[in-house]
């Protein structure tokens, strides 16, 4: 039986890709840990030999790059389909990682912290021969390896940070509040009593209370899309469930943040019911005068997905402004 989602990710998504100038690549990262495999979407002149790249323009120009980091639902491509290709009209090398344990990337390393996601993507990139981001990008789970690579990277490799519904860590209280907020009932109640039972559902009840409670737009999918969903974008269950768990972290709450040199942009969704724009607003007086908070109205946790014009435009505004003036930041909204 054809399994649709698959289907999607690899004509439509591969399509949108290929439109991007980009190709799919896998990269041994030994140095993080031996046997790791980090599988990502990189500008296809990055694979030409020297001498075909002569006469390209986007390989003789040194396109800055950007990364964009994915979340925990599913992979890179899966993630960042709307904006790969604004960017690279934009003049942006664009960089799609898929994190160890999700989509093509691998390890044998019983490492399952953020730190250790951060150093494989460092690494990768490190191998393709990038020694700067102009930005690195990252979504939910995804906007902790952002924040981390900004903090624990060589000086200078990661020049600004973008985050959407995520923060610095995420602690134990934050995740009662979030299963709090969604009515965690259990199984059979259309709701989540544990994160790990909210983050990896095994149902098609499951998955359409996540993607639900994720969006604002009350959107409906058939039950064969969110069943062939489930079998294509939750593999590595027992991997990811040990990731939920090394996530929560037990920081105090009056420690000081980490003092960041890059620009920060905090993008978020107004009604995001995950990560609450109000938690928004505290991260950016936590994170100081480098960081920049705007919201997108009518958008949830998925902003990025729901409203990709707004997003977007936000986003190259953002690194434009913060490729030209580093120590800017923009006007409060």
């Amino acid at each position: 039986m054809v399994n649709w989602v698959e289907v999607l990710r690899k004509h439509l998504l591969g399509r949108i890709a290929k439109n991007a100038g980009l190709r799919q690549h896998a990269v041994a990262v030994d140095a993080a840990a031996p046997g790791t495999v980090i599988n990502l979407w990189l500008p296809d002149h990055k694979l030409k030999p020297p001498k075909q790249n002569q006469n390209d323009p986007a390989a003789t120009n040194k396109r800055p790059a950007v990364v964009l980091v994915h979340g925990f639902a599913g992979d890179g491509m899966m993630t960042w389909a709307f904006q790969v290709g604004a960017l690279r009209r934009q003049g942006y090398d664009v960089y799609v990682p898929d994190l160890v344990h999700f989509g093509g990337s691998t390890s044998p390393s019983p490492d399952r912290s953020v730190a250790f996601q951060a150093r494989c993507i460092a690494a990768a990139l490190g191998k393709l021969g990038v020694e700067r981001c102009a930005a690195v990008v990252g979504f939910s789970y995804g906007g902790l390896v952002a924040f981390q690579m900004a903090a624990a990277c060589p000086p200078g490799m990661v020049r600004s940070v973008v985050v959407s519904g995520s923060s610095l860590v995420f602690t134990g209280a934050m995740s009662d509040a979030l299963l709090g907020r969604l009515g965690g009932g259990g199984a059979g109640t259309g709701t989540s009593s544990s994160l790990t039972e909210l983050m990896l559902p095994d149902s098609v009840g499951g998955l359409r209370f996540l993607f639900a409670a994720a969006t604002h737009m009350k959107l409906w999918f058939p039950r064969r899309v969110l069943s062939d969903f489930l079998k294509v974008m939750y593999n590595n269950r027992k991997e990811r469930a040990e990731l939920l768990e090394n996530m929560i972290t037990c920081r105090d709450e009056k420690a000081p943040a980490p003092v960041f040199q890059q620009n920060i942009l905090l993008l978020w969704g107004e009604d995001d019911d995950f990560f609450p724009v109000e938690g928004a607003k505290m991260l950016k007086e936590e994170l100081g005068e480098k960081a920049t908070l705007r919201s997108i109205s009518r958008a949830g946790h998925l902003a990025h997905l729901e409203r990709p014009c707004v997003y977007n435009r936000c986003l190259k505004e953002f690194l434009a402004l913060a490729m030209h003036s580093p120590t800017s930041s923009w006007p409060e909204l």
